[in-house]
């Protein structure tokens, strides 16, 4: 190959104008009454359309010379930035760069191939244990930090550009620098090695084996399979081959491990079996191992994974297998489209003048913008090729990840749905780099994904038949899918800076002219993004914020069209069951099983490491959840609808429109009179929070009504239509539906809009827990029996057939319940079946719930045997539920009149204000983990909304109120604050030992706390500098009072989560549709008995494991083991406390099973 040479790059060649009046003019006509006139008039006007034809087409002929020249701009581009790259290493060995010289010197008569044989010779041989800890990765314990991880990012990015000669070019500029070869790692070289082999690029191949050599690194598996594919590409002689596998050999690596531990594209296989033959024709590559036998080994799922158990009865969608393969098309045509349009649901205007000319003017000013961004975002990338030139990393290949017109039409999206009130430039920053990143993932084996998809269908399909029934991971599994590929996450200040590169580009190509905002203006051209700084929770904060004539242009145009990420709306078909941490979900853009802030990796690369049948629990749970198919409940939608049009209903968690929020205040307090001298300090002061409240207030609506809107609006989408709702979970273990605008986790009137897709008759039972979901849904009848609920829904029914007949013009009893829409639903669920000619065979879509009993206590009672806890939360059977608020309440105020007689003025002041209500968040939240500090102000907010409450004694009443109610429960729940303290305490100790606290689940997920002491990274220049914190950077020291406050409520999170997976995956096995919401249970009202049994049972079974003992084991064999620091005082001090497991008490868990309020 000829050695490249340096040139200058050629610059851009400006675009050529086309004349403002359009080219040649036609000739004036002759006046009226010349001689001749008609004739000449006639050849006027034939002159003139000729003149027309003319102008056309030289107009033509100058955009085809535009293209053509931008055609071959590119091209000189191309060559002089090639031109310009470095390909020849600079080598800190002298004897080997010596050697190279020589070697290049003598090319003709020494082959390359040549010199690469002796190269692997002479490579050490195994690097000492020390070096592998410096430069070198170690598979999936090394945590690429900082640099690493962003020069890692940046190889990636460039192969997958194209860009392979700028890659090499920034690994031989580093290569160079003894402090930045530190930085690479033999993954970076392999990366770049494997580029230049698919090209059959030897010599470029040869100098990156120079560079291994140099960093004293030692070729792996990888290394060897970029030289022999190259090898195979050109053909090369079988000598050359035969001492490169005998060096292989020598190196202790296997030669079936080319084709087996190397991830290899068919092409990529085919060319390096080619190679191979040619030394040894003879050679058969091994077929892919079969894997052995998983077994997972956690106990409490022996029988999910129980083979030939007549028992199972999984359950089937009520689909045809041709409705679900149209279903999968119209799914995979979203996802490759990357974004979905909806219409949305915003009371669409009058076609007026105005109308009409505001959406005219908008469509000019975008055509315009379009133009700016394509020669914006050109020389954006000329400015930061330049820098890559240099051998800087620069955002180049980011930047050329995605095609322009994608680029542009994410920015003009972006501008369309930016609030008027503007937005942080670290949060659109960020946002938009997500965006880039997330959409260079999607994936490109659309064919061979639809002919597996199909076949899995086989399994789902009402009308189909499988051999044997089995879970859907199982299924998918057997029809021998490939892993896809693991992607490495961008470190946040790449995404950071990308999206804030992105966003200046915005920022400088969207103008408008003047007269938009002052009519009688000149001309010009103004930006319609202003940067500002604005203060913000005490800190103050760039903002980017649209020009308020562009604005009120927007409200004018009033254009009814959101914009969605693919990824952010429900799905069209059943999701892929999830198989791996990084495979399930979407059918072409990659999901995270366990998410995370983007950066962090230490989640990943615990559950990389975890042995794969460990995590078939939580993969089959998630895949289960995402399989329940949805519809969206019209009649409750239209009644929303007709709220929300019609300025809202707070009361009824309907978002006001902007134009209810309060203005600022005028006449005697207006904000102006801030600057008159007349006006006390006081008043000022009085003046300026009046003015900060009111925003506050403007803001909460705003971002209220821009959820609902979101909502509403993908709700009337997919109306009419069954979707389905992906899952994955966080650190914890808890889940979460992908889709974050419309789902069934939120607020009542969330919940409300959905059923499931899938009816069942409601059967001999089904009316009756309607009815008791109803009572339960009012609030009402929380100490009564089961029975005397369903009374009650006896005694109301004629409420109830009002609500559900005249909900907006009746008697409206369902607007008084505690969750008004969902009980609006249910009353029309009741009045459809007690109507249905027999209701046992009525067929209902309706979701009944199931909630635990502050479900974070029982774990805690179960946790210590704590008899007396265990009766507070209703883990003990009883007549009645037992309410562990009201409890706590009572407790309190036995304090509290204590208090009183002893002449405390504060307890004297709470008399007749101690309620339920008060006291409820704190009770519930303790469990979690709340500080006093978070209690008082919970406490301190229901006291403000007791009207006949005293307000000047709101802060030492919170004071006193949360005191009495830690009190309360410790006197109450002894057991449970002695294993809180345990917990706390084993995590303050691990955090000085210099870790971050883990341990695995009962169902063996593995579990981090991502809590680390601030790093700040700052990103220089443009609009702003931006500053943010990261608290993800493992190499950072924990942050030992996050963990030590974060381990009890996160440890008490992880079992509630192994809990509903357990109850998740019992209720597939036995047909039942099934979805939670953390500690609450829904399914059909038919099946509410089998799951609520379920429930009960799993909850035992989980609790009968020595969780406390096993998480000490895991604890002291994670963190006290090492001999190293063994002799540490904190080391030391946590083996004791580990020991010291807390004792627990007497309490029969086999009482649960019996305890009807257990959940209910």
């Amino acid at each position: 190959m000829a050695e490249v040479t340096v040139k200058r790059v050629a610059k851009r060649v400006a675009v050529a104008r086309a004349p403002e009046a359009g080219g040649a003019q036609p000739p004036r006509q002759a006046p009226a009454g010349a001689k001749g006139a008609g004739a000449k008039g006639a050849a006027a006007t034939l002159s003139s359309r000729w003149a027309q034809k003319l102008d056309s087409d030289q107009q033509l002929m100058e955009k085809r010379k535009q293209r053509l020249e931008g055609k071959l701009q590119k091209h000189v581009e191309k060559g002089a930035w090639q031109k310009q790259l470095r390909l020849e290493p600079r080598l800190l060995s002298r004897k080997l760069a010596s050697q190279l010289q020589h070697w290049e010197q003598g090319a003709p008569r020494s082959p390359w191939e040549e010199q690469l044989a002796q190269l692997l010779q002479e490579a050490p041989h195994r690097l000492s244990s020390e070096a592998a800890a410096a430069p070198a990765d170690r598979g999936p314990e090394s945590r690429l930090e900082g640099q690493q991880q962003r020069l890692l990012s940046f190889f990636e990015c460039c192969l997958l550009t194209g860009h392979l000669p700028l890659a090499h070019h920034v690994l031989v500029t580093h290569h160079s620098k003894s402090q930045q070869q530190r930085l690479l790692t033999l993954s970076m070289y392999n990366m770049v090695m494997l580029g230049w082999a698919r090209q059959g690029s030897f010599k470029e191949l040869t100098y990156v084996f120079f560079m291994l050599k140099d960093a004293g690194l030692a070729p792996d598996l990888q290394s060897y399979a970029a030289a022999l594919q190259c090898m195979g590409r050109l053909d090369q002689d079988a000598g050359t081959i035969r001492r490169c596998l005998k060096q292989m050999a020598q190196d202790g690596l296997q030669l079936q491990g080319l084709f087996t531990a190397v991830p290899l594209s068919a092409e990529e296989r085919a060319e390096l079996l080619r190679a191979v033959r040619k030394a040894k024709p003879a050679f058969t590559p091994p077929r892919p191992p079969v894997p052995p036998p998983q077994v997972n080994t956690s106990p409490l799922l022996r029988e999910i994974y129980a083979k030939q158990d007549p028992a199972v009865s999984y359950p089937r969608l009520h689909l045809s297998l041709k409705e679900l393969q149209g279903l999968f098309q119209q799914q995979l045509r979203v996802e490759m489209a990357t974004t979905i349009t909806v219409e949305s649901v915003e009371k669409v205007p009058l076609l007026t003048k105005e109308v009409l000319h505001a959406r005219k003017t908008l469509a000019g000013l975008r055509t315009r913008w379009r133009t700016a961004l394509y020669r914006e975002l050109q020389e954006t990338k000329e400015s930061e090729a330049h820098a890559a030139r240099e051998g800087r990393l620069s955002l180049f290949p980011y930047l050329c990840l995605l095609s322009e017109k994608e680029v542009v039409r994410m920015l003009l999206q972006t501008l369309q749905a930016l609030p008027a009130q503007g937005e942080s430039l670290l949060f659109l920053a960020h946002e938009l780099g997500l965006r880039v990143f997330k959409r260079k993932q999607l994936r490109n084996e659309v064919q061979e994904l639809e002919q597996r998809y199909s076949k899995y269908l086989h399994l789902l399909a009402s009308d189909t038949q499988v051999a044997e029934p089995c879970l859907p991971r199982q299924h998918w599994e057997a029809l021998g899918v490939p892993e896809a590929p693991h992607e490495q996450p961008w470190p946040m200040s790449v995404v950071v800076q990308l999206g804030k590169q992105l966003a200046e580009v915005l920022v400088r190509a969207a103008q408008m002219p003047s007269s938009l905002a002052a009519p009688r203006s000149p001309g010009t051209l103004i930006p319609v993004l202003y940067h500002v700084y604005s203060f913000r929770s005490f800190r103050q904060i760039g903002i980017l914020k649209p020009h308020p004539a562009f604005t009120q242009l927007l409200e004018t145009a009033a254009e009814r069209t959101l914009t969605f990420e693919s990824t952010d709306v429900p799905m069209l078909c059943p999701p892929l069951p999830w198989t791996s941490p990084h495979s399930g979900a979407f059918l072409l853009s990659p999901t995270k099983m366990m998410r995370s802030v983007e950066g962090s990796q230490q989640h990943q690369l615990l559950l990389e490491r975890c042995p794969p049948a460990e995590l078939h629990g939580a993969l089959d749970a998630l895949t289960q959840l995402g399989n329940c198919a949805w519809r969206v409940n019209g009649r409750v939608l239209d009644l929303v609808l007709q709220l929300f049009a019609d300025k809202g209903c707070p009361r009824l968690g309907v978002p006001a429109p902007p134009s209810e929020a309060p203005r600022p205040p005028e006449g005697r307090r207006a904000p102006s009179r801030c600057l008159l001298p007349e006006v006390s300090p006081a008043e000022k002061a009085e003046m300026r929070r009046e003015l900060a409240r009111r925003l506050k207030v403007a803001r909460e609506m705003q971002s209220l009504r821009a959820d609902a809107l979101y909502r509403l609006s993908l709700a009337r989408h997919l109306r009419h239509r069954v979707f389905w709702l992906p899952h994955n979970m966080d650190f914890r273990g808890r889940t979460y539906p992908c889709s974050p605008h419309f789902n069934h986790l939120g607020s009542d009137l969330a919940r409300a809009l959905l059923e499931f897709a899938q009816g069942r008759p409601l059967g001999p039972h089904g009316l009756n827990w309607l009815k008791i979901h109803l009572v339960n849904l009012t609030g009402l009848k929380k100490r009564e029996s089961l029975q005397a609920r369903r009374d009650y829904a006896d005694e109301l029914m004629e409420d109830i057939l009002d609500s559900a007949d005249r909900p907006m013009t009746g008697r409206k009893w369902w607007m008084e319940a505690d969750e008004p829409w969902q009980a609006l639903a249910c009353c029309m669920e009741i009045a459809r079946a007690v109507r249905a000619p027999d209701p046992a065979a009525y067929v209902s879509h309706f979701p009944v719930h199931q909630d635990g009993s502050c479900n974070g206590l029982q774990h805690y009672a179960a946790l210590g045997r704590d008899s007396v806890g265990a009766a507070s939360v209703n883990l003990l059977p009883s007549d009645l539920p037992q309410d562990v608020y009201s409890e706590v309440a009572a407790q309190v105020e036995v304090f509290r009149r204590q208090d009183a007689e002893q002449g405390v003025q504060v307890a004297q002041v709470l008399e007749g204000f101690i309620s339920r209500k008060v006291v409820k968040q704190t009770v519930m939240t303790v469990v979690y983990g709340v500080t006093r500090y978070g209690g008082r102000l919970q406490i301190e907010k229901r006291l403000r909304e007791i009207h006949d409450f005293p307000q000047d004694f709101v802060w030492e009443a919170s004071h006193y109120l949360v005191r009495q109610v830690f009190n309360s429960l410790q006197e109450m729940f002894s057991g449970t604050r002695s294993i809180q303290r345990w917990l706390t305490e084993s995590a303050r100790l691990i955090s000085h030992t210099g870790s971050a606290v883990e341990w695995v689940t009962p169902l063996g997920i593995p579990i981090i706390q991502p809590y680390h002491r601030d790093s700040k990274v700052m990103i220089k220049g443009g609009l702003q500098s931006l500053t943010f914190s990261s608290s993800v950077d493992t190499s950072q020291k924990p942050n030992t009072l996050k963990q030590k406050n974060g381990f009890p409520p996160n440890f008490i999170h992880s079992l509630d989560s192994s809990h509903m997976m357990l109850t998740a995956l019992h209720c597939y096995r036995k047909g039942l549709t099934f979805v939670s919401v953390h500690d609450c249970f829904w399914t059909h009202a038919a099946d509410v008995a089998v799951m609520n049994q379920v429930c009960r049972e799993q909850f035992v079974r989980l609790h009968s494991q020595p969780i406390l003992h096993n998480l000490s084991r895991f604890l002291i064999e994670r963190f006290c083991s090492d001999p190293r620091t063994s002799k540490s005082i904190w080391v030391s001090r946590l083996m004791d406390t580990l020991l010291s497991v807390p004792k627990t008490g007497t309490f029969n868990l086999e009482q649960v099973k019996h305890s009807t309020y257990f959940f209910s």
